[in-house]
């Protein structure tokens, strides 16, 4: 019986000293935290007299440091040097306390002696690494690697260690050289290493010290395919996609590759307007002959390219003449199907809109809608395409039973909810306002977002210029010149829209006038004008409807076309700022956060 109290005596004995160590170290780690470092050290010295735990002498050690009892330190450092000589921490420590006191020689010689006798033990390298981090001294850390390498003989260790050092010191240089050094060997790092450096380089001169160390790592290893995989990253990065393509042709000829490589990046030029190098990149795809997996996608995407090219800004009408007649080649040669009707559609927009044959617009389109294996959505969006032409060739009964027929079959989806405003578009152009409204106040709860917001901008519009005979009339010239552009005459659409002012003076259209020419001078891609409407929106009418949307276009046109990321950073602080609950402000703070630097992943 006696000897079964003394066990339940000690084990509770134990068990409290455990709930009272615990509690100690909770309370030490808080007061260490909320920079109470004479409490915290009270405790910490008791945690570490009966632990001997490093970590708990850290803690202490730094109290120290920050108390400026730093005689009391550097007493305590060498009390334990002697008790335990081959102990790096207290050998550290001590030279931490000469480096606070100024005796700088004192503490370099006793970090050199630490470095340069590193033993040939992984673990211990990366202990001593850690020391010199937790005293927040990076260099050492880093010469601690380093050195770490030469004793191991092994330049591929510490690489994980190393780059995050680098990246928290915002080292770019060495950040870049420790990934170069590192991706011959480990080329899983390269999405990693795309991550991280998208997120440190800021601007030109950054990516050019990338630029440098890997055009003269490929010059001293060229068979070394990553560095060519990263160069063409940054040139990416950086837009300059003649110089992208010219590497990646290279590579292509070096490893003789089936050009899925090439085919992938040059969708990426399309993605970025960069239409001329796409071109290139396809024909030089399609230059690899027939046999090659990627002959026909490279040839449908190129010529989606030409496309892009042909009708942006003031449009060539021989590139377009051209360009219809490859598409007629391609419905030629392998017959009206479901796999060519990407070609159709194409057709008959050029007919329609560029070409202004009307006629044959219509009628490619109808033969398209004949074709069988089509999806419903296809079908559903090339008869509101159809529904367009029988507008252009004064037919708009025919147009509104299209519309109609389309809305009723895709009801409460996103085909349906376009159809609906396309009607209400039309009614709009005829000067059938109020019938507008209506459809419009109903598609303002669509479940696309773009869709409610066109629909509440078109409610909005008619509702505020209706107040008065002026604005009435003034809103008929603004649908004429609306049609206008619809129909792709925007120099007339510019006249009409300037007439208007001139017609009824002290109408109330003058931001949807400006909001209006800022579209046309972006089709015609005339940026400058362009420019010049949308900032006298934003500085003359900030209470408009359209402040906002100026505000994030504008913003757009100054990091995207005029490549000036200073002021696209300040326009979408402004609408952030200013527009909370706009529809544009999710997408302009991610930009803004990008544009700044911020690792905001992809």
């Amino acid at each position: 019986m006696k000897k079964l109290i003394l066990i339940l005596f000690f084990c509770y004995t134990s068990f409290v000293c455990s709930a009272q160590s615990n509690a100690d170290e909770g309370l030490a780690f808080q007061y260490y935290q909320q920079g109470q470092y004479q409490e915290a050290s009270i405790l910490l010295e008791k945690l570490f007299n009966a632990t001997k735990n490093d970590t708990y002498f850290d803690l202490y050690y730094t109290c120290l440091i920050k108390l400026k009892k730093l005689d009391e330190a550097e007493k305590v450092a060498k009390k334990l040097i002697r008790q335990s000589p081959k102990n790096l921490h207290y050998t550290m420590a001590l030279a931490r306390v000469y480096q606070e006191k100024g005796q700088i020689d004192a503490a370099n010689k006793a970090y050199m002696e630490t470095l340069n006798n590193l033993p040939a033990d992984e673990f211990k390298i990366r202990e001593v690494a850690n020391i010199f981090y937790g005293f927040q001294s990076y260099d050492l850390a880093i010469s601690t690697f380093l050195q770490g390498r030469k004793v191991l003989n092994n330049e591929k260790i510490f690489t994980y260690e190393l780059l995050s050092i680098y990246r928290f010191k915002k080292d770019k240089n060495m950040l870049v050289q420790e990934y170069i050094n590192a991706l011959a060997q480990m080329p899983e790092l390269l999405p990693q290493a795309e991550s991280v450096l998208s997120s440190v380089l800021e601007d030109n001169a950054d990516y050019l010290i990338l630029q440098a160390a890997l055009l003269k790592k490929i010059q001293k290893e060229p068979q070394t395919e990553i560095y060519t995989k990263l160069l063409i990253w940054q040139y990416l990065q950086q837009q300059e996609y003649e110089m992208a393509l010219r590497q990646l042709i290279a590579q292509d000829k070096r490893v003789k590759d089936d050009g899925s490589i090439l085919f992938n990046t040059a969708n990426t030029f399309l993605s970025n307007q960069a239409y001329t190098t796409a071109i290139k990149a396809f024909e030089y795809i399609v230059g690899k002959g027939k046999d090659n997996p990627f002959f026909l996608p490279a040839k449908v995407e190129m010529i989606d390219a030409k496309y892009h090219l042909a009708i942006m800004g003031q449009f060539d009408k021989k590139a377009i003449t051209d360009l219809a007649t490859e598409y007629t080649s391609i419905i030629e040669e392998h017959g009206k199907t479901a796999q060519t009707v990407f070609a159709m559609k194409k057709l008959a927009n050029l007919q329609a809109y560029y070409l202004n044959d009307l006629s044959k617009a219509e009628k490619t389109l109808e033969d398209a809608l004949t074709i069988t294996g089509l999806s419903a959505a296809e079908t559903g969006q090339m008869k509101l395409d159809l529904g367009d032409i029988y507008i252009l060739t004064q037919q708009p009964w025919e147009a509104f039973l299209i519309y109609e027929q389309v809305a009723k079959q895709f009801e409460n989806q996103a085909v349906g909810n376009e159809a609906h405003f396309r009607s209400a578009k039309l009614s709009f152009y005829q000067g059938n306002f109020s019938y507008a409204k209506s459809q419009a106040d109903v598609l303002k709860a669509s479940t696309s977002q773009l869709i409610a917001n066109d629909a509440l901008n078109l409610s909005l519009m008619i509702s505020d210029n209706l107040q008065s005979k002026v604005d009435s009339n003034a809103l008929k010239m603004y649908a004429d010149a609306e049609m206008l552009q619809f129909r792709n005459l925007p120099a007339k659409a510019l006249i009409k829209l300037d007439s208007i002012a001139i017609a009824f003076p002290n109408n109330s259209l003058a931001d949807d006038i400006l909001m209006a020419k800022s579209r046309i001078y972006i089709k015609i891609n005339d940026i400058n004008n362009a420019v010049k409407v949308l900032k006298e929106l934003v500085d003359q009418q900030g209470n408009s409807l359209w402040a906002d949307d100026a505000l994030f276009i504008l913003a757009d046109l100054y990091e995207k076309n005029i490549k000036n990321n200073e002021e696209a950073k300040a326009l979408y602080q402004k609408l952030i700022n200013d527009y909370p609950g706009s529809m544009f402000t999710t997408e302009a703070r991610k930009r803004f956060r990008k544009l700044r630097g911020d690792n905001i992943g992809t």
